[in-house]
């Protein structure tokens, strides 16, 4: 299940509206003969892509999957229709999916005869899953904010990766795609955003597929939807690399600070609520 966790986070910043998922297939004698996971809406899912790379290995086998499989035919076919096709005798999942259609993919699974385990290294999964389901739940992205805490005001974080976030507002009031051209054609961000109240705006990302956005450098956006209550994560940028030359907060009131790494000639310390 963890190897399907760090294969499900290949697809941060690319599948949204859909779920960041990863599948891992092992054998009868309990080796990895597949692994997959989803890339973006339209393609395949990740347990097809595992079971495509198992190929005839996958069947007695089992499947771990960081998110239930889905019940639902769309673009691609129902997960759980493709795992008992290939023959797969038992599927562990980590989450189970809060969208999923009907009685669900594991009660499916369940019918057709597989052992299904439930609740496998959830809380490991949800570290991946988090801002997808944040999202979900409230109608609005998961909003990191991520800003220089000296007195330079440099206008965005140095060093920092925007790939991993579907969409990201610049210190220069431009909203772009983190990966451009990552999520293909299903996703659009709009061209004009209401303007004034922060929650409307968020909902309005939310109505064009974002799950997942980065407020980069700057405090004007940034501390509008702080105040309101509104932004999930924070990534501090602390320069200097003695104790005595770092400026400014750890981390903002009411958040708590849950990493800190070497980047950009400083200190990048993440934050949650």
């Amino acid at each position: 299940m963890r190897r399907a966790i760090a294969v499900s986070a290949l697809g941060l910043g690319t599948t949204s509206p859909n779920p960041p998922v990863g599948c891992v297939i092992l054998n009868t004698a309990a080796r990895v003969v597949g692994e997959g996971f989803h890339r973006r809406k339209g393609e395949a899912h990740a347990e097809g892509n595992a079971l495509v790379a198992a190929g005839r290995a996958a069947r007695g086998g089992t499947a771990a999957v960081t998110l239930e499989p889905c019940n639902h035919e769309g673009r691609a076919p129902a997960c759980r229709g493709l795992l008992i096709e290939a023959g797969i005798a038992r599927v562990v999942v980590a989450l189970i999916d809060p969208t999923s259609r009907g009685d669900g993919g594991v009660a499916e699974l369940r019918r057709a005869g597989v052992d299904v385990e439930v609740g496998v290294l959830a809380d490991e999964a949800e570290l991946v899953l988090r801002p997808w389901l944040t999202a979900l739940q409230r109608g609005a992205p998961f909003v990191t904010w991520a800003y220089c805490a000296d007195t330079e005001d440099r206008p965005q974080v140095p060093g920092l990766d925007v790939r991993g976030y579907d969409a990201v507002f610049g210190w220069d009031g431009e909203l772009r795609e983190g990966t451009p051209g990552g999520h293909g054609d299903t996703f659009v961000l709009p061209g004009e955003l209401p303007q004034g109240d922060p929650e409307t705006m968020l909902r309005a990302l939310y109505s064009a597929g974002v799950r997942s956005l980065l407020l980069h450098g700057g405090h004007g956006l940034g501390k509008l939807c702080a105040a309101a209550g509104l932004v999930d994560e924070v990534l501090v940028h602390l320069p200097g690399r003695a104790p005595s030359s770092l400026g400014g907060e750890l981390a903002p009131d009411g958040f708590r600070v849950t990493a800190v790494r070497r980047t950009g000639g400083g200190l990048l310390v993440q934050a949650r609520r």
